[in-house]
């Protein structure tokens, strides 16, 4: 798993942080075809979950969406710092990531973490 031993992954996610993100800045992504975007967008909204899973509790849900095709999106769950319940859709966070290169790992699970309110945004 890029270098990053399995159970280390296990305990924390963020074992792999640095691997993954280095892998991603190795990819071509300029000769990248749709079938390699569908895999890169499953391999990071796969790992977003995990980190958000395993470091905020979170968990998946299925959450009823009458935009979206098949009229529900899955989505994590969490309690924020101000005792609420926040979700967030892994899948629409990797796509903005994809939208703003270059693709920051760190850039796409702070957001995550920001939408579930369970980190602060520091004041300009």
């Amino acid at each position: 798993m890029l270098g990053a031993a399995p159970d280390a992954y296990s305990r924390d996610p963020l074992n792999l942080l640095v691997a993954l993100q280095n892998y991603v800045d190795s990819l071509p992504l300029g000769e990248f075809e749709q079938s390699d975007w569908i895999t890169l967008h499953t391999d990071l909204t796969s790992y977003l979950a995990d980190v958000l899973v395993h470091r905020c509790e979170g968990v998946w849900r299925v959450a009823h969406d009458s935009t979206a095709p098949q009229g529900f999106r899955y989505v994590i769950e969490a309690t924020g710092l101000d005792g609420e319940l926040h979700q967030v859709e892994p899948y629409a966070v990797v796509m903005e990531e994809f939208r703003h290169p270059p693709i920051e790992v760190t850039r796409m699970i702070a957001n995550a973490e920001v939408t579930l309110h369970v980190t602060r945004l520091l004041d300009d």
